[in-house]
């Protein structure tokens, strides 16, 4: 089972900013892309819609009214069933220590605005891959250590 060539599993991504001109961009670029994707204007409905289901990745603007994206995402980091949801951040924010804030709460990019479609892309498929691959990691753990189990039952 090679994650690098299930390209047509539909991930689900969750977008998070407060501009609605940024949310249409990315949503038209990763739904043309073959993406699930959903969004959120506030960090409350972004809470919300994790809650409801978890998606595969969220890309995640810093600075919103209600919320910021650092307190978003460690909310996120501290609850065991969203810590592995990995998160993008997108942000005006360029400064050094913005980006070290983003990966100290959790995050696993960082990605300036304005933003590159093209390198929105890559990251998204990149992150997504090593997400699949955790996933696929994960699995044949627990397979082995059901086999361990059943190995050491039999010996005694």
């Amino acid at each position: 089972m090679d994650a690098a060539l299930e390209e047509n599993q539909k991930f689900d991504i969750l977008i998070v900013d407060d501009v609605r001109d940024n949310i249409r961009l990315l949503s038209d670029l990763l739904v043309k892309q073959g993406y699930n994707v959903r969004k959120a204007t506030t960090g409350g409905m972004a809470l919300r819609a994790i809650e409801a289901l978890a998606p595969d990745l969220i890309l995640l603007d810093i600075k919103m009214a209600d919320m910021n994206g650092y307190e978003i995402c460690s909310s996120l980091k501290a609850n065991p069933s969203t810590c592995a949801i990995p998160v993008i951040f997108l942000s005006a924010a360029d400064e050094l220590a913005d980006k070290v804030k983003a990966f100290q709460v959790g995050g696993i990019d960082y990605i300036p605005k304005p933003f590159h479609l093209d390198e929105v892309l890559i990251k998204v498929k990149t992150q997504l891959t090593i997400y699949q691959l955790r996933q696929q990691l994960e699995e044949c753990e627990s397979q082995l250590q059901q086999a361990l189990n059943q190995l050491r039952a039999l010996g005694q």
